[in-house]
């Protein structure tokens, strides 16, 4: 009768742990949508969206000087960003932004882009408050699994971390770089609370899985997880760069934007290639060495697919003149390629662990 309050504890964590990794990735896939339609700075302020809870659908619900009123009020923002950058020793990076004259160009409102940064923002409040449940959810377990709670509470003020560098992203009015921390932050809070959920999960049930050398395909894995995340830091470098020659073509002739990228997409493209290879070896090792019915083998299948559909979306932008709708498609399948990986090396590293514990018994 004392199991049933422990598992239903455990069971209850892993549901909303589980619920909020989904929502997470939801919200990478409306942060693309937001990106590929160039709605950033839809809001020119945070958390409102033009000083009110509801935006506005008309330029008539402005005042004439909206540019102007919400320019100044991000100009004093990033006055204040600028300063806790210097006391904390980053002064190049202070001085550029105190001197980027593109933070002082202030958007006309558009209804369509102000609603769609509105639904982001709602989206990201509801995970805000799933990361929340989850951190509550986590308490119980803390006789049992001290890990999760500490953790599951780190998660939550990484969220509000993350909520304050949005705010950034939008003062700076999409400074280059802070898209960069973003959406490296987001990958951090997705990979935090896939752990948690296989930590929580592995206290019911913990299986050893028939796969020869977890060691080797261990390590395989790791280069491949950080050669992706290099990636994808490379990806937003080229997306920044396709907002600039955007900006340079007056959002004409689409399909000279890709010849125009320069070196960092030159490389990016041909990076992929070094990822599929070793991926593929990958995958080859893991058909020779373990059973066709295991989670890891499943995983890798899975694995494959993500990295195939993820390929494909980036070839489709470079060959057909980066089309807005594969931009979420391509963001979305390099952050669940990033949480495959990082799931499958959990469950390699358990292996390695409970074959040593077996051998030694």
């Amino acid at each position: 009768m004392k199991q049933k309050p422990f598992n239903h504890s455990i069971n209850s964590f892993r549901s909303i742990s589980l619920i909020t990794v989904i929502a997470v990735y939801f919200l990478i896939l409306v942060g693309g949508v937001v990106r590929s339609t160039g709605s950033g700075m839809g809001c020119p302020d945070w958390p409102k969206c033009f000083g009110s809870l509801i935006p506005p659908t008309s330029v008539d619900q402005l005042p004439t000087n909206y540019q102007e009123i919400y320019l100044e009020k991000r100009l004093v923002k990033n006055d204040r960003f600028v300063a806790n950058l210097e006391a904390l020793g980053f002064n190049k990076k202070a001085e550029e932004i105190r001197n980027d004259k593109s933070i002082l160009i202030e958007e006309e409102f558009n209804p369509v882009k102000t609603w769609i940064e509105y639904l982001n923002r709602l989206v990201g409040a509801v995970i805000g408050l799933l990361v929340l449940i989850t951190m509550i959810r986590s308490l119980p377990l803390w006789k049992t699994d001290k890990v999760i709670p500490v953790l599951a509470v780190f998660n939550l003020l990484l969220v509000l971390f993350q909520a304050w560098i949005g705010s950034i992203v939008v003062s700076t009015n999409l400074m280059p770089w802070m898209i960069t921390i973003h959406m490296v932050l987001a990958l951090v809070i997705v990979c935090l609370l896939i752990y948690l959920y296989y930590r929580s999960n592995r206290l019911v049930k913990d299986r050893l899985e028939v796969t020869d050398n977890p060691n080797y395909l261990f390590n395989v894995l790791v280069i491949g997880f950080v050669l992706t995340i290099g990636q994808i830091v490379l990806g937003t470098q080229v997306r920044e760069a396709v907002d600039q020659v955007a900006f340079q073509f007056g959002g004409l002739l689409r399909s000279e934007w890709v010849d125009n990228l320069g070196l960092s997409f030159l490389i990016h493209r041909s990076y992929s290639i070094v990822i599929l290879a070793i991926h593929v070896y990958f995958v080859y090792r893991i058909y020779k060495l373990t059973v066709r019915n295991s989670v890891i083998f499943k995983l890798t299948q899975l694995l494959f697919v993500v990295l195939v559909v993820e390929i494909l979306s980036g070839v489709g932008m470079a060959y057909f003149a980066i089309p807005a709708f594969l931009q979420p498609i391509h963001l979305l399948f390099g952050a669940l390629l990033i949480g495959i990986q990082f799931l499958l090396l959990m469950k390699l590293s358990d292996q390695k662990q409970l074959i040593a514990v077996k051998l030694s018994s």
